[in-house]
């Protein structure tokens, strides 16, 4: 007996002529012929390899995550996944080619505050919308950012230091970000609100060359995510002053918070989300955010992302779809309150 969904027996442009032709009930016939189709894909789901676009190089917290969680997904849903590293414009570019696949579940993104949440309010001429253009899948990890300085270049030991530095040198200090719209410029600026300093932007095309060039002595200093700077802080490279969370992470617990660090109720997360393209079927993305789910879930995912400096978070497609959206409200008053206008 042949399967239902066999391409022989399952063709809607032949099937739906043919009862046409005999039968005036064609509307419902053609909704069994597309529900059928759906128990197929879910059958058959994933076909063939997954594309996991990363809109960074590789070496920043984005790529990392990805990576970690692109391993345990190619062993449970049995097909290899392929991280497509795809960096530039704050992460639009990557985010933009993602928009535009396929929706057919078997290209994904690492999606993340700066891409689906900031990059409305820094582009003029965004190439895809946050909302619109993507079907949210499952949210990952929240992941605090760690301010961290070269101690050739500036010789602090405390947020507390940095900040009085700052005030007392304004513009001559320096922060890099993984390009505009990203985790770390939003953070900073935020930063640089809460405390009234004056620290020039340099931005870059991802955390990986501004780290390069952090730990070069080419810039002074970063807020950036704890996965990408913490081993250079455990080389000695770069010096750890404060982490951006309301509490202080596992992984890091001799580190205070910027809020006990003489910045009162500071608290701003980068995070890190799947999203497919929009249209993506339904069945699709419930699997695909179950195996999210399961993966984080695992104590060795959560030992992993709390080495990183990262939290283990998750939940459905619709509530992630909600967080993007209050997300893109808070930040966008952040960065209005901080005179960045879109460019």
């Amino acid at each position: 007996m042949r399967s239902w969904c066999s391409p022989k027996v399952l063709r809607p442009g032949t099937f739906s002529r043919a009862l046409f032709q005999r039968h005036n009930g064609v509307r419902a016939l053609l909704t069994l012929a597309a529900l059928a189709a759906q128990v197929c894909l879910a059958q058959t789901f994933p076909s063939r390899p997954l594309h996991l676009i990363v809109p960074f190089p590789p070496g920043g917290s984005t790529d990392i995550l990805a990576r970690a969680l692109a391993q345990k997904l190619a062993e449970n849903l049995g097909q290899p996944v392929v991280i497509d590293n795809r960096g530039g414009a704050g992460g639009t570019i990557g985010a933009a080619e993602a928009s535009k696949a396929a929706p057919d579940g078997h290209t994904i993104m690492m999606g993340h505050l700066g891409t689906l949440a900031v990059a409305p309010a820094i582009y003029k001429k965004l190439p895809y919308d946050p909302v619109k253009s993507f079907a949210p899948v499952a949210l990952m990890a929240l992941v605090p950012s760690v301010l961290v300085v070269n101690p050739r270049v500036l010789d602090v030991k405390s947020a507390g230091e940095l900040v009085a530095y700052a005030r007392a040198h304004p513009g001559q200090l320096t922060y890099g970000s993984g390009g505009l719209g990203s985790s770390a410029h939003l953070t900073t600026e935020y930063f640089k609100l809460a405390t009234g300093t004056d620290i020039l932007h340099v931005p870059y095309k991802g955390i990986g060359p501004m780290l390069a060039d952090l730990v070069g002595g080419q810039i002074s200093m970063g807020l950036n995510g704890a996965p990408a700077v913490m081993p250079y802080v455990v080389q000695g490279r770069l010096r750890a002053l404060a982490v951006s969370s309301a509490k202080r992470l596992p992984a890091l617990p001799e580190l205070p918070t910027l809020a006990e660090s003489g910045v009162p109720g500071f608290e701003a997360n980068g995070w890190y989300g799947i999203v497919a393209p929009a249209g993506t079927p339904g069945t699709a993305i419930e699997r695909l955010n179950a195996e999210v789910r399961r993966i984080v879930a695992t104590p060795e995912l959560k030992a992993r992302l709390d080495q990183e400096g990262a939290i283990a978070a998750a939940g459905t497609p619709e509530e992630f779809g909600a967080f993007i959206a209050s997300e893109i409200d808070r930040w966008g008053a952040v960065l209005k309150k901080a005179g960045i206008q879109p460019q």
